[in-house]
């Protein structure tokens, strides 16, 4: 019988802080897997020493593996709890640049069930001026909690939404622990329904989602508009969102991961984590907005032109010129109003 060696699989994190020579990795290979490194860490060290073993183990894990071995690497636990640090890499505590809560949000919680127990979502409920103003779900990339996001919120707050903002279970003051891609799309769905009580009016709701955001809200945006269609009537009449706003995301987290190392992987075996946006943007019969910074070192600009290739319905792609992966609605401000204006049919206060 043949035995497989699973020992090339880091199942403890342990097996990702090995020393490793750079020296080995050269040419445009070292650059992607630098970017990859400061895109997914917890710290740099683990980040890299990841998507370095995978490089270094490419053609080793290629040869040996089978069903057995993929078998193996779905039942390590220790393997998935690593990818999920890699991955959401939750920065404990508040951002350095945090100075306090803006004035007019409101902090509360949302309340989630589970494993027979009650979690708490922590949620910033920011009201515009105008009293039925149009209401924004906003919903946060990796890393960085609530207190890393103001300055996007505050802009989406002086464009006129009403901004109902959450961090995911495990960041900031919500409780759970380490996040996955089947929580915080749980999170995203209590979080909307939270929403609607706010802003009860189908034609004043927007979801954004920047970067990892970005798949939680495109997941969020295809669930909901899963029923939407009926027969003989159209998607708008019965949507229960407006628009979706996608800002510096990606295809599917394995697109990115094949990109900076060997495209033959079988990533999509070894990766727990899907987030799969490029099929479920197929599903959202609403109007989408894509938004993606051409100086985007850490997600390519063109994973968001698949995504808009993808996307079925009325739809536009904004790619900012000289933006980059954090400052493109800043960045981009006079045509991120001008495409709410084209796409949505609503006119931004004046800058």
């Amino acid at each position: 019988m043949h035995v497989i060696p699973l020992n090339i699989f880091p199942c403890r994190k342990s097996d990702f802080l090995q020393p490793f020579n750079t020296a080995t990795i050269s040419g445009a290979g070292s650059s992607a897997i630098a970017d990859f490194a400061t895109l997914y860490m917890p710290n740099q060290s683990l980040a890299f020493s990841f998507i370095v073993w995978l490089r270094l183990n490419g053609r080793r894990i290629f040869n040996i593996f089978s069903l057995g071995a993929a078998l193996a690497i779905v039942g390590c636990t220790q393997f998935a709890q690593t990818e999920r640090e890699l991955l959401f890499r939750v920065e404990p505590g508040t951002a350095s640049w945090y100075s306090g809560l803006p004035h007019g949000v409101v902090e509360s919680s949302l309340a989630v069930a589970a494993n027979g127990k009650t979690q708490h979502v922590n949620t910033w409920w920011w009201p515009a001026d105008e009293p039925n103003a149009p209401a924004i779900l906003y919903l946060h990339g990796s890393r960085w909690n609530l207190t890393g996001q103001v300055p996007r919120i505050k802009q989406l707050h002086d464009f006129g939404f009403s901004v109902l903002a959450i961090d995911y279970r495990g960041f900031g003051k919500s409780d759970g622990d380490l996040p996955s891609e089947k929580t915080v799309y749980e999170d995203a769905h209590i979080a909307w329904k939270r929403l609607t009580q706010l802003q009860p009016n189908p034609d004043k709701r927007f979801i954004y989602g920047h970067s990892l955001g970005g798949a939680i809200a495109i997941d969020l945006a295809a669930s909901l508009g899963a029923g939407s269609k009926q027969p003989g009537g159209s998607a708008a009449a019965s949507a229960p969102a407006h628009g979706l706003i996608v800002e510096s995301s990606f295809t599917t987290l394995v697109d990115i991961a094949k990109s900076l190392t060997y495209p033959w992987l079988p990533l999509q075996l070894l990766l727990s984590q899907k987030f799969d946006s490029i099929d479920k943007i197929a599903q959202v019969h609403i109007p989408v907005l894509i938004v993606h910074g051409t100086d985007d070192r850490y997600v390519p600009s063109r994973f968001s032109e698949k995504l808009f290739e993808a996307a079925p319905e009325h739809k536009r792609l904004l790619l900012v010129q000289g933006g980059t992966h954090n400052n493109s609605m800043r960045v981009g401000e006079s045509a991120y109003r001008q495409a709410f204006k084209d796409l949505f049919g609503w006119t931004p206060n004046p800058a």
